[in-house]
């Protein structure tokens, strides 16, 4: 596969976000996961929890991926389809939905792709995650941890996060 590699920056992260003891918790994974999603799935899978795993990374400034595995099933939403043709993370998600390389005339808009319906049963429907997604005020580390607030997990996250790229 022709897939360049790109440098992690500091502003790369992922984290896995799991429930336990009924108490929501965030631990940082190595920044390489935010270039390999079969090893991103692997970590997760690895991660006991109450009610499955969620897994959340953001590369530079240009897009998140959402990964949540619930016993064999793995939903995975991808903020911005336009970001596979400079990222292989955001590549490797649209191999794994089997959804093509985006052509030049979408390159121009913020395109959502993926389960949008990951979050729906813990609150944030296919509406408001598509929504955050396209608003381009906001950062990637910005929209994760508004949905981590909206989850339940924020400050875990915050504290993940903290870890992650510092405070």
């Amino acid at each position: 596969m022709g897939w360049t590699m790109t440098e992690v920056s500091s502003s790369d992260f992922s984290v896995v976000v799991y429930r336990e003891d009924d108490a929501w918790d965030a631990e940082v994974l190595p920044a390489a996961f935010t270039e390999h999603l079969d090893s991103f799935i692997h970590a997760l899978r690895q991660q006991p929890s109450i009610g499955g795993t969620m897994g959340l990374a953001a590369v530079g400034d240009d897009f998140f991926v959402a990964i949540r595995v619930l016993g064999s099933q793995v939903s995975v939403f991808l903020s911005d389809l336009t970001a596979a043709v400079d990222w292989p993370l955001a590549r490797q998600v649209l191999d794994y939905l089997d959804i093509p390389l985006p052509d030049d005339e979408d390159l121009d808009q913020v395109l959502p792709v993926g389960d949008l319906s990951i979050f729906a049963d813990l609150g944030v429907d296919e509406m408001e995650l598509g929504a955050l997604a396209g608003d381009l005020d906001l950062f990637p580390d910005e929209v994760l941890a508004s949905i981590a607030r909206r989850l339940g997990f924020g400050p875990a996250f915050e504290r993940a996060l903290d870890v992650a790229i510092g405070p």
